[in-house]
């Protein structure tokens, strides 16, 4: 079961805010926050890897592969 904590909401400028306890605190810079009847939900916007760093973790195929084109005529002499 998840920890519970009482806290207090507060008043930040026009918005309503509320101090989350150490022990709840989400590992993200952002949230999305919705509502639920009387409930607010918050969860926190996880960041994926770029494409270079998804790649970068990739290891090399060890594989060969065929030659998909063989057998094509070369592009120079396909006409539009």
């Amino acid at each position: 079961m998840q920890p519970e904590r009482h806290v207090r909401l507060f008043r930040n400028g026009r918005n309503q805010a509320l101090r989350i306890p150490r022990e709840l605190e989400l590992d993200a810079d952002e949230a999305i926050v919705r509502k639920d009847g009387d409930r607010l939900i918050v969860e926190p916007v996880r960041r994926r890897p770029d494409l270079a760093a998804l790649l970068a973790g990739w290891e090399p195929l060890d594989e060969v592969l065929r030659d998909v084109d063989e057998g094509l005529p070369p592009l120079d002499d396909i006409r539009l």
